[in-house]
C-alpha cells in the first residue's frame, strides 16, 4: 500500500474535440458507483486494478478507475494519471475522515472507503450501501446537434446539501507494458479509466436539464461517460448512469 502527501490542485476544463452521444439514451439510476484510486507506479495496485475489472462486469455496479500522480517519481510516469484524479481523492480524505491518502483505495458510493484489494470489506460496503438505497434518480442523456448534449435528471427527494452533478468521461480497457519502475515487466489491464472530470451543474431535487458541450468536456476518443449526482460534491452520491460515446463522431 502507498502512502503520500499531495498539494491542492485545481479542477482544469480541456477543450478538445469530441463526439456526439446517440440519444435518446435513458435508463434507471439504480447504480453503486465503486471508485479506484490506483496507479502503474504503484506495486500494491495490479490486484485492485483486477478486483475493479470484476466488479466492472456486474450488474448495477459502475466502476470507475482514478490514476492519481503522485507516484510518477518512481521511475514510472502513469501515462493515465491527472491532477484532477489526485484532488478528487485528497476531498474525499476530508470528506470521510480519513488521515492521510493512500493507492490503492476504493470508495463506495461516495460513503465509504476501502483498501482497493480488500475484497471483503469492499463487498461488504457495496451490500451496505445497497441495502440503504433510496428510490432511484431518473437520468437521460441524448444530442442537441453534433458536439452538443442534454443531461435530463429526474426528480427526487431533496438532498439536505446542494448536489454536484459530475461528468466523467472514460476509457473501458486500457493496456500497458510497464517498462520501468515497481511495476517493471508487468503488463497491466486497466478498467474504465477515467479521463477527464468535470462539474457541470447542480441538482435540488426538482427536475434537471443541463446542456454540455462535449467537445469541452474531452469526450474525444473516449468510450462511455458516467452522470454522478453526489451530495455537497464530496458525499454520499444519490444517482448514477453511464452512457456510451460513439467514436468517429462529430
Amino acid at each position: 500500500m502507498r502512502f503520500g502527501r499531495i498539494a491542492l490542485v485545481a479542477l482544469a476544463t480541456v477543450a478538445v474535440a469530441g463526439p456526439a452521444v446517440a440519444g435518446p439514451n435513458k435508463a434507471r439510476s439504480t447504480k453503486m458507483v465503486v471508485e479506484l484510486f490506483t496507479s502503474q507506479g504503484c506495486s500494491s495496485c495490479p490486484p485492485a486494478d483486477a478486483f475493479l475489472r470484476d466488479l466492472s462486469k456486474r450488474a448495477g455496479v459502475i466502476a470507475l478507475s482514478f490514476h492519481v500522480d503522485y507516484w510518477n517519481y518512481l521511475g514510472w510516469a502513469d501515462p493515465y494519471s491527472s491532477p484532477e484524479a489526485t484532488e478528487r481523492q485528497r476531498n474525499y480524505r476530508a470528506a470521510l475522515g480519513v488521515r492521510y491518502v493512500y493507492t490503492p483505495q476504493m470508495v463506495i458510493g461516495g460513503a465509504a472507503q476501502a483498501v482497493g484489494s480488500n475484497r471483503d470489506d469492499v463487498l461488504k460496503a457495496i451490500a451496505q450501501r445497497s441495502a440503504g438505497a433510496v428510490a432511484a434518480i431518473d437520468i437521460a442523456m441524448s444530442t442537441s446537434k453534433p458536439g452538443k448534449a442534454w443531461i435530463v435528471i429526474g426528480a427526487g427527494p431533496r438532498p439536505k446539501h446542494a448536489a454536484t452533478v459530475w461528468a466523467f468521461m472514460y476509457d473501458r480497457a486500457l493496456t500497458t507494458e510497464i517498462a520501468r519502475g515497481e511495476n517493471e515487466g508487468v503488463r497491466l489491464i486497466n478498467t474504465n479509466v477515467v479521463r477527464a472530470i468535470h462539474r457541470i451543474g447542480e441538482w435540488n431535487g426538482k427536475r434537471e436539464r443541463i446542456r454540455v458541450d462535449l467537445e469541452k468536456l474531452g469526450a474525444a476518443g473516449r468510450d462511455a461517460c458516467a452522470i454522478v449526482i453526489q451530495e455537497d460534491g464530496f458525499g454520499p452520491i444519490l444517482g448514477a448512469d453511464s452512457f456510451p460515446l460513439p467514436k468517429g463522431s462529430s
